[in-house]
């Protein structure tokens, strides 16, 4: 499977200040909103011709085909050669360093928590 971080452009990670200033709920509406803006309105997911015409709404437009074809295959959990909502909100997360840093330090703080209240 292609790495997304090697065929996509660098962005700068704003969702960790759109979930700081959104909180979790607004941050999750955001993502199923963008979720919307790329999907193939019949189908209702993104494949690689919807995020093909919608890519200039994100100043992707230059991107090739293979690099389209590499961001649909790194979020595509269940192989089916698009992306559901579920798989688009994933892969967001999981390209989001910010935020993926700020949910290991909750688990380990929500763990320890955990172990304490056990006697641990």
């Amino acid at each position: 499977m292609a790495e997304i971080g090697k065929t996509a452009p660098d962005f700068e990670d704003l969702l960790p200040a759109m979930a700081e200033k959104l909180g979790g709920e607004g941050l999750m509406r955001e993502l199923c909103n963008g979720f919307k803006l790329l999907m193939d309105k019949d189908k209702g997911i993104i494949t690689v011709e919807s995020l093909k015409r919608n890519a200039a709404m994100l100043g992707l437009q230059d991107l090739t085909d293979d690099e389209l074809v590499s961001m649909v295959r790194e979020g595509d959990l269940d192989g089916d050669g698009a992306l559901n909502e579920m798989d688009f909100c994933v892969l967001m997360f999981r390209l989001s360093p910010g935020l993926m840093e700020e949910s290991q330090l909750l688990i380990e703080e929500i763990l320890e928590d955990e172990l304490k209240t056990a006697g641990f």
